[in-house]
């Protein structure tokens, strides 16, 4: 039995727990939840801490971004999926340092005690060094990001629906994605819909088929997780959707309104008003502070190497899950993959470990059950290998639909994601299109102390949400006029998308 804890100078939520062992969990994500949900009908207190009151569904954010679905519909908040459960409290903070000689967590500037910690903070984005080029380009990790991504795409299309200069709206009409994984084919595909099929009626200035999309990554092919064959598919639908593919390319510098993308060929510089950034993951920066007071493992990423019950050296009541920890003891010997299936069934797998501990029963033994992978490319086409069956097209839209929906928590949100998505089909529309959090529809918005967290990095503050685009413009009206004609630029044209001297 675990010692007397305070639980956060609170009564405990019910009386029968107040001696029972404390499970502190740092993160509202998928391993979060789902190991609070298997402690549902243990005898332990549970504290549920995490920066955000609600739990993301990430794999959906390119939807918020394009205007497909709103924050509502990808949001649920933790009190109403776990806040329920008679031995959960739920609290908003951040945990910013651990102490496991003394079991605690310094959590809001206080320390708390616990008996089991469960870290499952999730991931960021990287740079790769370049942490300037986040203001350039904003990365789709939190809801806030999206929403930005979604801005920036929506004031390109109204700044050229008022610009007479047709090279100008070309430029306004121009995105590049960096990151040729799933969530960069699936950005490149939705921002194609969006910007030449979904607004084909709503702007009268603008020609659809003017609009150009790139997809920069630095490997070969699409999808490089996925069968080569898969990938070709992947690369076919993009391209019937006007998206251009610049393989083997490494972006090398970034500035408001272009990028100098390295390729076997020599350099080739993108004039875009909007850039998007979906390459490079790394892990929650409390792995590494983990590792500083315990000495444990971390990888590249910065993800914590764990052990097969996911526990790290020396520790066995601090557990590591989700993004955030590096699981190798697979059948292939792979890293689990930071995908929402694998999050799910580590933490439910710790919960039920921590309770069989709690209960003195014997422990289970974790055996990842690997689904597949997916990623949808339009309104109707997905790619899909599950467990070796290879599906695309419309059935493989089917079956990415219908694993979404099963995965996204609530029936609120699976009908309103169903009714939303019927609808895109349907009309070619788009049902959440608000251009919001502009300085003259809010007081003191662009104000230099305007929180928003993209604020790292050099360039124009995402707290001012015109700024990124002026500086765009600014740089592409300066660079009209003084680059040479020698200077190798990527053909704007609809014939060709060749290097042009």
């Amino acid at each position: 039995m675990a010692g007397d804890h305070f639980f956060l100078e609170l009564e405990p939520p019910e009386e029968q727990f107040r001696h029972s062992p404390h499970v502190v969990i740092v993160g509202g994500g998928f391993a979060g939840v789902h190991a609070c949900k298997a402690l549902a009908n243990s005898n332990v207190r549970i504290t549920l801490i995490d920066k955000r009151n609600f739990n993301l569904f990430q794999p959906l954010l390119y939807q918020v971004s394009t205007g497909l679905v709103s924050r509502g519909d990808v949001a649920t908040p933790l009190r109403e999926m776990v806040g329920v459960q008679k031995n959960v409290q739920v609290l908003l903070g951040e945990v910013t340092q651990v102490n496991p000689e003394g079991k605690q967590i310094i959590f809001n500037g206080k320390s708390y005690s616990y008996d089991h910690l469960v870290l499952a903070t999730g991931s960021g984005s990287t740079f790769f060094g370049h942490d300037k080029w986040r203001t350039f380009s904003p990365p789709m990790k939190i809801l806030e990001h999206a929403e930005e991504i979604r801005r920036r795409l929506l004031m390109a299309m109204e700044q050229a629906e008022q610009t007479p200069d047709q090279q100008a709206r070309q430029f306004l009409q121009t995105v590049v994605i960096v990151g040729g994984g799933p969530s960069g084919c699936e950005m490149a595909g939705a921002v194609s819909e969006l910007m030449r099929w979904a607004m084909k009626n709503s702007f009268k200035q603008l020609d659809p088929k003017k609009t150009r999309i790139v997809l920069v990554d630095p490997g070969d092919r699409l999808l490089r997780a996925m069968p080569e064959s898969l990938s070709e598919v992947a690369l076919k639908s993009l391209q019937n959707d006007g998206v251009e593919f610049l393989a083997k390319g490494r972006v090398q510098t970034m500035c408001p309104g272009e990028v100098i993308v390295g390729t076997p060929d020599g350099d080739v510089r993108i004039q875009a008003a909007t850039v998007i950034w979906t390459a490079g993951v790394r892990a929650s920066h409390l792995g590494k502070k983990l590792a500083d007071v315990t000495e444990c493992e971390v990888d590249r990423g910065g993800r914590v190497v764990v052990e097969p019950d996911f526990s790290i050296p020396g520790h066995p009541e601090i557990r590591v899950a989700g993004d955030l920890s590096s699981y190798s003891h697979t059948a292939n010997g792979k890293p689990l993959p930071g995908m929402a299936a694998p999050a799910k069934q580590a933490g439910t797998f710790i919960g039920k470990d921590i309770a069989a501990i709690v209960a003195n029963q014997s422990r289970p033994t974790f055996n990842y059950f690997d689904f597949g992978s997916m990623a949808v490319l339009d309104r109707d086409t997905a790619v899909a290998d599950l467990r070796g069956l290879k599906f695309s097209g419309k059935i493989g839209w089917l079956l990415w639909a219908f694993v979404h929906l099963v995965l996204i928590p609530g029936w609120e949100n699976r009908i309103t994601l169903s009714i939303k998505w019927i609808f895109a089909l349907l009309t070619q529309q788009r049902a959440s299109m608000l251009l919001t959090g502009m300085p003259s529809q809010h007081m003191a918005l662009d104000a230099a102390d305007a929180h928003f967290p993209m604020q790292a990095g050099e360039g124009p503050s995402i707290a001012s949400p015109g700024a990124a685009l002026k500086a765009a413009m600014a740089h592409y009206s300066h660079q009209l006029s003084g680059i040479p004609q020698t200077e190798e630029i990527i053909d704007t044209s609809e014939e060709t998308s060749t290097v042009a001297k």
